[in-house]
């Protein structure tokens, strides 16, 4: 294939890509929303194309082209007006940019996520094991678990026993039979990193190790294909979770974000424990682990579950 020729089929993907992001951005909102009439007469969900037009104030043709994927190039003030006549956010509105490829907001990538720490960056393994007894792991753009500390084992210890390649949290998430899920409300919070992993790959998606990716995991996952298909575009944000560990106990945990400059892509998740309850579970679990490893503390937690 001649650089012509992949050039073309990627302007057509992005294409594609916005025309999907756009169509179903308008479907999502109520007409009410807008200040506009609802009622049985509509036949689709949402606004109308015609409705988006003139909110953004450009012409209906222009737009339907636009949601159609045709070859056109609109402006940074034309896109901001149709992000305003969808509602989106921040993130969103980022998101819509990049897409439409406007110059310089793609952010380029960075090779750092491919491998489990990044070169010239064992400060950032020597600050993560710095913070036990809170877990910390270093997560990839991906998903991938590029470092991590004892607690964070602790608290999930079949990813340890992942080979490090493997070590992906949205494959575990997705693919772990439900006895070894370790997330208590595990819709809400795929769907956080599901809409993250969106945004990020419109920085990427040209890329094939990330197409590949998406690709793998969809056919792994019938439900992660329906969520991706979604294109739920979200922003980085402190959260409070709850964990089910291996011995079948319930952890709430804060969980926030830090980038480093070693991994720029990448973030830094710290768990703080939400009360002491939380902080006391945390530690029985640290030090099982410290004593036991994480096939022991998996193995510990099976038989406890079984004594219950």
């Amino acid at each position: 294939m001649s650089a012509i020729t992949r050039s073309a089929s990627a302007a057509a993907a992005r294409r594609g890509e916005l025309a999907a992001f756009l169509r179903l951005r308008r479907e999502r909102i109520a007409p009410q929303e807008v200040g506009l009439p609802g009622g049985p007469r509509r036949r689709t969900p949402g606004l109308r194309r015609e409705e988006v037009a003139e909110r953004a104030g450009v012409g209906v043709a222009w737009y339907t082209w636009l949601e159609q994927g045709r070859a056109i190039n609109p402006s940074v003030q034309v896109l901001d007006a149709i992000a305003g006549a969808l509602l989106l956010g921040p993130a969103e509105r980022a998101h819509l940019h990049r897409l439409a490829d406007v110059p310089g907001a793609a952010a380029p990538e960075s090779p750092a996520e491919e491998i489990p720490v990044p070169p010239g960056a064992r400060a950032v393994q020597t600050i993560v094991d710095s913070l036990s007894p809170l877990p910390a792991g270093l997560v990839g753009a991906r998903y991938d678990v590029l470092a991590f500390n004892d607690a964070y084992a602790a608290l999930d210890p079949r990813i340890e026993l992942l080979p490090p390649p493997e070590r992906n949290v949205l494959w575990r998430l997705f693919t772990a039979d439900e006895e070894s899920q370790p997330l208590v409300d595990w819709e809400r919070e795929v769907s956080f990193m599901v809409g993250r992993l969106r945004g990020a790959f419109g920085r990427r998606m040209h890329d094939p190790r990330w197409r590949a990716y998406i690709r793998e995991l969809s056919a792994a996952s019938p439900l992660f294909a329906e969520m991706w298909a979604r294109h739920d575009v979200l922003p980085p944000a402190t959260h409070r979770k709850a964990f089910r560990t291996v011995d079948g106990r319930e952890v709430t945990i804060i969980a926030t974000g830090f980038t480093t400059i070693e991994a720029p892509t990448a973030t830094l998740w710290v768990y703080t424990p939400d009360g002491p309850d939380a902080e006391r579970v945390l530690g029985e679990l640290l030090s099982r682990y410290r004593e036991l490893g994480a096939a022991g503390l998996v193995a510990a937690g099976a038989a406890d579950r079984e004594a219950d």
